[in-house]
């Protein structure tokens, strides 16, 4: 099983990835500690995601996911480690220097406000304006329609509130928001949880062109069917440290949960990993 220093690994050792086969990674976290009081949430972490590529984060409840995203998203910053984007050391204090640095993070709540229309939740907060200092809505409604086309997100019409929208529309919508500030890497925060069945189909497929567009895309949920649809790989926390690496083409749901749970099976391939008995047969 791979732990935090030990970051590729797939259980398949005819197919375990070498860390240069995919060149540098768009995002790389290296020994991620986070600590709230006397509460270790992170320790030690490693973490990276590339262009053109999902990676699912899953870990049950208290497994340090949203701590981990937190301190990506500049929301609550690390206490100590090291990221790079695009190979770069950046620190990242605050949400603004997330984004600054082309990440963006979609939480589960959305941000959107339902009594707006779309184009104006797609630039709340950054509305474009004329010279005369009034909004620019004609040049933010194409702009809008653009993105929207790019993603194949279809609603009844851009300037209907949010209000009217379906539960896989409003995704869209807060997704496209982050195409628009130029993200390069997107963090979504449990984005098919209490969807319906088409409205789940519309999301993943989202996120499908958003790998197809080359960016970088980790999605965090507990549903692993969701995840094994649209990830290349998945990371696997439990009680704040990494504890697997899996490639989706050569593992299975049931090693996913081993790994979470540390059921019996996992802790097994633990133990051989770390003496070190089989290199590539790692969780």
């Amino acid at each position: 099983m791979a732990d935090s220093t030990t970051p590729y690994g797939d259980g398949d050792s005819s197919s375990a990835l070498e860390p240069s086969s995919k060149g540098e990674p768009l995002l790389r976290l290296q020994h991620i500690n986070k600590s709230f009081g006397a509460v270790r949430a992170l320790t030690n972490v490693d973490f990276e995601v590339y262009a053109n590529e999902v990676v699912g984060l899953v870990g049950d409840n208290g497994a340090g996911k949203s701590t981990l995203v937190k301190a990506i998203a500049g929301v609550a910053p690390a206490d100590d480690g090291e990221i790079f984007v695009e190979g770069l050391p950046v620190k990242i204090t605050s949400p603004q220097t997330a984004t600054h640095l082309g990440i963006e993070t979609v939480y589960q709540d959305l941000a959107l406000c339902d009594n707006l229309d779309v184009v104006s939740n797609l630039y709340l907060g950054r509305e474009e304006r004329t010279p005369i200092l009034s909004l620019s809505e004609i040049e933010m409604e194409r702009r809008g329609l653009e993105v929207l086309r790019t993603l194949d997100v279809k609603l009844p019409s851009v300037r209907a509130k949010v209000a009217q929208l379906s539960g896989g529309q409003r995704q869209s919508i807060a997704v496209a928001k982050t195409i628009l500030r130029n993200a390069k890497v997107i963090l979504l925060d449990e984005p098919t949880a209490a969807l319906g069945v088409a409205q789940t189909r519309q999301v993943l497929n989202l996120i499908r062109r958003l790998r197809e567009q080359g960016l970088a895309v980790v999605v965090i949920s507990h549903n692993l069917a969701d995840v094994f649809e649209v990830a290349d790989r998945v990371i696997v926390l439990r009680l704040g440290k990494r504890v697997g690496t899996f490639e989706i083409k050569s593992t299975t749901a049931e090693r996913i949960v081993a790994a979470i749970t540390g059921a019996e099976f996992g802790e097994i391939l633990q133990t051989t990993s770390t003496n070190g008995a089989s290199g590539g047969n790692e969780l």
